[in-house]
């Protein structure tokens, strides 16, 4: 059975920092692309970070500079270090889970971690 687990969602102030990590159980994570995306009240869920089974990142534009993403094969585990947080980044953060094999879609989400950014 496929599991991602989220953790590390919280409240801070502005400009704070927090740590997401997402552990993953039932993949060869290591063979995996994996994502954080997140979703606000009322907006439709976007990609925040994503990194490839072979370890290259990429970011949104609205987080380039203040998250990053990582990735511990060894641990199973993708991070999401966020740093200079804003009210605007309140949102379900997400993490994902994809691999194509042999042109099958492979794809997991994990139950969502909440994140507020107030004062």
């Amino acid at each position: 059975q496929v599991q991602l687990v989220e953790s590390g969602g919280g409240l801070v102030q502005p400009g704070g920092s927090l740590r997401l990590s997402c552990a993953a159980y039932g993949i060869t994570f290591s063979h995996y692309d994996m994502g954080w995306y997140r979703q606000a009240p009322g907006k439709q869920r976007e990609l925040v970070a994503a990194t490839t089974s072979g370890g290259e990142t990429d970011y949104a534009d609205f987080v380039k500079g203040r998250f990053t993403i990582l990735r511990d094969n060894t641990k199973d585990t993708v991070y999401l270090q966020m740093n200079s947080l804003k009210p605007e980044d309140t949102a379900v953060y997400y993490c994902n889970a994809g691999l194509v094999v042999k042109g099958a879609d492979y794809a997991y989400w994990g139950q969502g971690t909440q994140v507020s950014v107030s004062s």
